[in-house]
């Protein structure tokens, strides 16, 4: 059956779902604010001599813009929030797979989530990845990574029973001399035959199988765990705490504070929390 021909807007949609949700965001509100005083531009009613051709461009590109300024933040906007929930979507599964919560993660999710998960274990070692949503077509090609100025082609294959045979790095290779490709990636939740584990050898192309994939899972869950608790860290860090001047102590060298009132200076018959070690220590907390 021949595939359907995409329009313009889902093409478009597709596109910007590829990119970080918060630049989508950006460019939405950056489009209206570009298009809208365009779009709002008084054009002459009666045509000028000579300029009729210019006055119908200026229309047409009036008209672009008037609708353009909801149309295009609106298409930008649906792609953020598809971006953030693929985001999500992602993460999720690498921090569930291999957690212990089912005998078998890896086989007990979908083929499109493998592949999602199997992108975000890459993207996580430095690679931009992109996702092949048209299901595998282009030569069999599931993901398409860049690092470096260079290309990597990915082949997934969440093969169960089946071990992966050398007609799959065969039909790899095909692809990647096609189109100029640096390397390529097999992956697979199984293992690989002993002839296609040779005939890779030398061609550029990385075999990855179920126990190597475990543990790139793995690695990947410990840089999760490390982002999630640095942005704990720094929302402590900007936090203002909770306890009394008492509680949180002197903060020079710790110690209790108590109430003194200043009997000179600018300040002069104000209140303020002061070091109980004063003079040694002149720690003080200002009371507001």
């Amino acid at each position: 059956m021949a595939r359907r021909k995409n329009g313009i807007a889902e093409d478009l949609f597709k596109i910007t779902a590829t990119l970080p949700w918060w630049v989508e965001v950006i460019l939405a509100i950056t489009v209206y604010v570009l298009l809208q005083p365009y779009a709002i531009l008084e054009m002459p009613i009666q045509p000028v001599p000579g300029q009729i051709g210019h006055m119908v461009i200026e229309q047409l590109g009036r008209t672009f813009a008037y609708y353009g300024q909801y149309i295009l933040p609106l298409l930008l906007l649906l792609g953020a929030l598809a971006s953030f929930v693929k985001q999500r979507k992602r993460k999720n599964l690498v921090q569930t797979a291999g957690s212990g919560k089912t005998d078998d993660p890896l086989h007990d999710i979908n083929w499109k989530d493998f592949e999602l998960l199997v992108g975000e274990v890459f993207r996580m070692q430095g690679f931009t990845v992109i996702e092949n949503e048209d299901g595998g077509a282009d030569g069999g090609i599931d993901l398409v990574l860049k690092k470096a100025g260079e290309v990597f082609l990915v082949q997934c294959k969440q093969w169960r029973a089946y071990k992966v045979s050398v007609n799959v790095i065969r039909e790899l290779l095909g692809v990647m001399v096609t189109k100029g490709a640096a390397g390529g990636f097999v992956v697979t939740s199984g293992i690989f035959t002993a002839e296609a584990q040779t005939f890779a050898k030398g061609q550029n192309i990385r075999l990855i199988d179920g126990v190597m994939l475990t543990e790139m899972i793995e690695k990947a869950q410990n840089i999760i765990l490390n982002q999630t608790t640095t942005e704990k860290k720094n929302i402590q860090k900007f936090t203002p705490s909770s306890k009394s001047p008492v509680e949180r102590g002197c903060p020079r060298c710790g110690n209790a504070m108590i109430k003194r009132v200043a009997r000179k200076g600018a300040n002069s018959g104000k209140t303020f929390w002061g070091c109980v070690q004063f003079p040694r220590c002149r720690g003080i907390r200002v009371i507001s």
